[in-house]
């Protein structure tokens, strides 16, 4: 696809050079769209963070988490048939689990390190019953595997951290050796693989060795682009895999939390299927191995609107712009049919008709629209009352009045977004191509920084940056508020720089380039700045 007809281009960030994922089987991850993500791992008892609590941790600390945390680990609940089923009916249509985490606790029964499953209470190998039940439910499988091994580092004397160097030969060899030894069990114990997810350092042995036993797997980091705990700013017509939490952690976490709700959840699906990513939407089952109560009723909550909405996050592709405003796009392959998903609407009331403006969007002499599931012919209790869903092509862009006509709560309150699908209908306009740039930040002053690289068909444009102090890692996807700065016309394509004022000393801000262009404003990608 052109980038001349995609606006707010992005380059990947985390991309790595020597891909050997096969073309083919990338667009094949691509039309599945949406995977759920399970993180399980020795300290999942305690309902603490997954691994990182090694880091820096006592020797005392140390030698128990790694002698002690086996004795009483015992997820006898886990089913990996009903999971996978869970997973599916939330509209996933492939399912990974942590087989290892940085702790180098394997979740398998392997031969490579006595810390493993099969000496622990539950004595049996998880990771077997995830494969078959993942398969048994359809969805393809799925597996997270860390190189990095901090009771291999701690065995060998080596302060636990992240990024550690080696600081031998033999002890490096060695290490390889594991990472080659454990990717081969991976590889030819379980059966077909189909996706893999490398994270943390010598990702290369990894790879290397699965893309040799299994050439058809797709390893996603590790090859491609995947930001955690986002989504990018702009679109990007090539495989990429955002992984995200429900609440603030990887692990389960029974306290302390603040779980996005079903509705956010959806949001941010609808988000990245509109600009080109397939959702990693991570649970962490409790100690027993069940997914706890408050994400199970968000899946479930997922599973109702995909039962009604999932023509449109199912092997769809960009449009030429992500959004306009609160309504999404996706489309069909060729571009034919653009599904509009009509988000921000909590009180739209049952029965209600409401008109929306599509700017990019032009009707033909073949267009119809519906609204995804339902006929557009009856209103539950409202004899008479007209249903149907029309539209009128404008100078301005196409006019459609759709009606919130579909029954799904009982109390008549539906808060989640609904899908029109708009068929035969071709590109209004031709959308400018842009980027957010690195910000520069010396003696109080800072810079926003950004580029137009092509005006599309507009002669003239005019932009602005949207702020906000940075919510943080793991919230960085609970914010919604930006500030504005003024206005900058854009007459050329070529740089765009905005030095705000009244930002806050030693803060952390994170910035995008607005272009409003005018049918509608188009948002690039999400860049950070500490102010100086």
């Amino acid at each position: 696809m052109s980038t001349k007809s995609i606006a707010q281009k992005e380059v990947s960030d985390n991309a790595f050079s020597g891909n050997k994922n096969k073309p083919e089987r990338e667009e094949w991850l691509r039309d599945l769209g949406f995977g759920i993500f399970l993180h399980m791992n020795i300290d999942s008892q305690l309902g603490m963070v997954i691994s990182h609590s090694i880091v820096g941790a006592s020797e005392d600390y140390l030698n128990r988490y790694f002698t002690e945390l086996p004795k009483t680990f015992d997820p006898y609940k886990f089913d990996g048939y009903r999971i996978a089923m869970q997973a599916k009916l939330a509209g996933a249509k492939y399912i990974c689990i942590t087989a290892k985490h940085h702790a180098g606790f394997c979740m398998w029964d392997t031969q490579t390190t006595k810390f493993n499953i099969m000496n622990t209470i539950y004595k049996k190998d998880l990771l077997k019953d995830f494969v078959e039940g993942a398969r048994k439910a359809g969805l393809a499988v799925g597996i997270y595997y860390s190189p990095e091994d901090f009771k291999f580092l701690h065995d060998n004397g080596i302060p636990v951290n992240r990024g550690i160097k080696i600081p031998s030969k033999k002890i490096m060899d060695s290490y390889e050796e594991l990472i080659r030894a454990q990717t081969r069990e991976l590889f030819t114990n379980y059966g077909k693989i189909d996706m893999l997810f490398i994270d943390g350092d010598y990702k290369e042995v990894c790879r290397e060795e699965a893309w040799k036993l299994q050439p058809d797997v797709v390893i996603t980091r590790g090859a491609v682009n995947t930001p955690e705990q986002t989504v990018p700013g702009g679109i990007t017509d090539s495989l990429w895999e955002s992984c995200l939490t429900m609440g603030t952690q990887w692990n389960y976490k029974p306290t302390n939390d603040d779980l996005k709700s079903g509705t956010r959840l959806i949001e941010i699906l609808v988000e990245t299927r509109a600009k080109g990513g397939n959702m990693l939407l991570n649970v962490g089952p409790k100690p027993d191995g069940v997914i706890a109560d408050p994400e199970e009723r968000r899946l479930t909550e997922i599973a109702a609107w995909n039962f009604i909405n999932q023509e449109a996050v199912q092997s769809v592709r960009p449009w030429i712009v992500s959004n306009e405003e609160n309504i999404w796009y996706t489309a069909s392959k060729d571009r034919k049919t653009v599904y509009a998903v009509i988000t921000g609407l909590p009180n739209w009331r049952h029965g209600e008709r409401k008109d929306f403006l599509l700017s990019s969007i032009k009707a033909t002499t073949e267009t119809k629209i519906s609204v995804l599931g339902h006929s557009s012919s009856i209103i539950e209790y409202s004899e008479g009352k007209d249903a149907k869903s029309y539209f009128t092509q404008k100078e301005d862009g196409l006019h459609i009045s759709v009606v919130n006509a579909q029954r799904i709560y009982n109390n008549y309150k539906w808060p989640n977004p609904i899908t029109v699908k708009l068929e035969n209908v071709t590109p209004a306009l031709i959308p400018p191509v842009f980027v957010t740039e690195n910000a520069e930040a010396k003696d109080n002053i800072t810079a926003f920084n950004g580029r137009v690289l092509n005006m599309g068909e507009s002669k003239g444009l005019k932009a602005c940056f949207e702020y906000r102090i940075y919510a943080g890692f793991a919230e960085n996807l609970y914010s919604k508020d930006w500030k504005r700065t003024p206005i900058i016309d854009v007459k050329r394509i070529g740089k765009i720089s905005f030095n705000p004022k009244g930002l806050e000393k030693g803060k952390i801000y994170e910035f995008r380039l607005v272009i409003l262009h005018p049918n509608m404003s188009l948002y690039g990608d999400q860049k950070l700045v500490t102010t100086k």
